[in-house]
This record gives structure tokens, sequence and C-alpha cells, in this order.
């Protein structure tokens, strides 16, 4: 009589643990991963309009007349935003403040830079970010856990 060969329930039972503990694991990590990569739409443009404004002002001396959408500047290059909407504040002749502020998938987090390149996050308390760990910061944009930039 031939003997039938395969895997013992406790076999199988013990690889669908080992493999439930790695996924445990790496399923946290991953998700803060995309979660830090959508980060850098809003850093890589504000960083772009800032340039854009700061050559408005060479050109013209002045921000103020920079006129909606994002100061006035136009975005070419700059493809659709999927995760941030930007805003720009009135500019006055010396100041602006541009604004991005989280959308679909990251509510609750918002970055600005101003004229002096000072650059700030805001994380609305209860929001999704908040309680994903992130914490706001008045000198940088945090682009990890607990403030970090």
């Amino acid at each position: 009589m031939k003997q039938l060969r395969g895997f013992t329930l406790i076999e199988v039972m013990i690889t669908v643990v080992i493999i439930s503990i790695l996924a445990a694991v790496a399923l946290p990590a991953y998700n803060q991963y995309v979660l830090r990569s959508k980060l850098v739409e809003a850093h890589a443009n504000l960083a772009e309009l800032r340039i854009k404004m700061e050559q408005w002002f060479q050109d013209r001396r002045t921000y103020q007349s920079a006129a909606p959408p994002a100061c006035g500047v136009a975005m070419p290059g700059i493809p659709p935003m999927k995760f941030f909407a930007f805003t720009c504040d009135a500019p006055t002749a010396t100041t602006y403040t541009i604004t991005a502020t989280g959308g679909a998938g990251i509510v609750g987090v918002s970055f600005t830079v101003n004229e002096s390149n000072v650059k700030a996050t805001v994380i609305t308390g209860g929001s999704y970010m908040a309680n994903a760990g992130y914490t706001g910061s008045a000198d940088c944009w945090v682009t990890k856990k607990g403030g970090q930039c």
C-alpha cells in the first residue's frame, strides 16, 4: 500500500501563524511609507511655488498683484494635485503665505511657506493625521510621526 504524503494540520497552522505575524509587522510600516510618500507632493510643490513667487518679486519688486491661483504664478510642468489643495493669502508688497491643505486620504494636515522661507506644519487635533501620530511644527515641514522634519 502506498503511503500518502502531505502536511499535517499543525504544520499548516504554524505556517499561517508565522505569516500573520509577519503581516502584522509589515502592514503598518507599509501604510506609514505610503502616507509619507503623499506628503512629498505638498513639499515639492510648495518649494516650486515659492521659487515662482521670488521670481515674480525679482521682476516686479512686489508680491502684490499676484492673483489666484497660487499667488498668480502659473504652474507649468506641475501636474494636477492628487492629495493637496494649494492656496495663497492676498499678498502684500513684501509678504505672502502659500498653504497646502491635505485632501483625499490625508485629511488634517496643512503646510505653509512664506516670503522668508519659514516653513510650518499644522496638524488638526482629532484628524486622521493626528490619530496616525503626526504632530505640528512651527519651523519645518513634518515628514514623519512625532513631528520629525
